[in-house]
């Protein structure tokens, strides 16, 4: 094998970044070969880690302090190269922000992400693209609108509080103080959600739970999302309700697409472009793909599959490191993966795969090294 290796991983969530991850088994690939070519790619599919991958292509990063979920200031950052910014759902309005004991599912607000979007349109940014996923909010994308100059009114014509809750109250959605560089900037919406925003495949139903919402509110929530959007409907939003991806992130799809005019696109996809992907692969001779748990859910869409099924197409063999490998290699064979390398295969401790990951992943990538190059 003489060629380039390219490693681009997901995350290990809970554990290593993408980057992290990519660094450690490109140390122990140099081992085994000290003279071998090893260019990191790491990867997202819209949602935690967008950002980091961004800036592992190059991207500039921007502070940006930022209304956190439940109100308190959060600091995370956009990505911004030229006249395109990315913003990360998850680092603003995140799930992964709160404590078990914080969980606020009706009252959880989208307005963290609003302040990353114009701290983007701040910097020049006239395509924004956001990453959704993981968000701790059910509010319809409501309090990000908010950020970015919607009024959302009661019947006495009062600003309704933050949240999915409220939005039962909601009587008029005044859409006439959107930031006007809005109108002149182009955002995508990546995601890898196809869910809508009503029913029961919708936001509240089928993720409502897991921000801590019980089954009276869920369907509270629902009924919420509901009067949402036909007021937004009415103030002069699109009729997009229905359309999938709107019930992404807790309806801040639905939000971007409705009002934002965003287009939506697999996640997976817009981050491969940002990374410049095709120009990384070429003439590569190997690639290494990545993600915490590899496991049918992988092979729906996600990161390490978008990489897999891009190198396949190129020619190029394909294997795997994991935290965890729940696949057969039959299975694995049929998605275009070689071979996969589990760190459950050098440490039986799930804990020490979890606190130890670097360190055994340079393991790892040592022993892939020896039976690949």
């Amino acid at each position: 094998m003489t060629g380039p290796v390219l490693i681009a991983p997901d995350k290990f969530k809970g554990s290593l970044s993408a980057p992290e991850v990519a660094e450690a088994v490109a140390a122990g690939l140099r081992r085994v070969r000290a003279d071998v070519e090893v260019r990191l790619a790491p990867v997202a599919d819209g949602g935690d880690g967008t950002v980091q991958a961004a800036l592992a292509s190059g991207y500039v990063s921007i502070p940006v302090r930022v209304a956190g979920p439940i109100g308190d200031p959060v600091d995370t950052e956009i990505a911004v190269s030229g006249d395109t910014a990315v913003v990360e759902l998850a680092s603003a309005s995140g799930l992964a922000l709160l404590d078990p004991d914080e969980l606020a599912p009706l009252t959880a607000s989208s307005e963290g992400t609003g302040d990353a979007i114009l701290a983007a349109l701040d910097a020049g940014a006239r395509t924004v693209v956001l990453g959704v996923g993981g968000s701790a909010c059910t509010d319809g994308g409501a309090g990000m609108l908010a950020a970015l100059g919607v009024r959302v009114l009661d019947a006495a014509g009062n600003p309704l509080p933050p949240g999915g809750g409220p939005l039962a109250q909601v009587s008029t959605v005044d859409l006439s103080g959107l930031d006007p560089r809005l109108a002149e900037t182009n955002v995508v919406l990546a995601s890898d959600v196809d869910n809508p925003l009503l029913g029961e495949y919708g936001a509240a139903h089928v993720y409502g739970p897991q921000k801590g919402a019980d089954e009276q509110q869920v369907r509270f929530l629902d009924e919420a999302l509901g009067r949402w959007a036909r007021a937004v409907l009415a103030g002069g939003g699109r009729d997009v309700a229905d359309q999938p991806g709107a019930g992404a992130a807790g309806g801040v799809g639905y939000g971007a697409l409705a009002v934002l005019g965003a287009r939506m696109r697999p996640g997976v996809d817009v981050i491969l472009e940002l990374v410049d992907f095709e120009q990384q692969l070429a003439g590569a001779s190997l690639v290494i793909i990545g993600e915490g748990s590899i496991d049918e859910q992988t092979l729906r869409g996600k990161g390490p599959a978008g990489v897999a099924a891009r190198a396949v197409a190129a020619g190029v063999p394909v294997v795997a490191v994991a935290g965890r490998c729940q696949l057969s290699a039959e299975r694995l064979r049929e998605a275009g993966i070689e071979g996969a390398y589990a760190l459950t295969d050098i440490e039986p401790d799930p804990r020490r795969c979890m606190t130890e990951a670097a360190t055994l992943l340079v393991d790892l990538g040592e022993r892939l090294g020896k039976d690949w190059l």
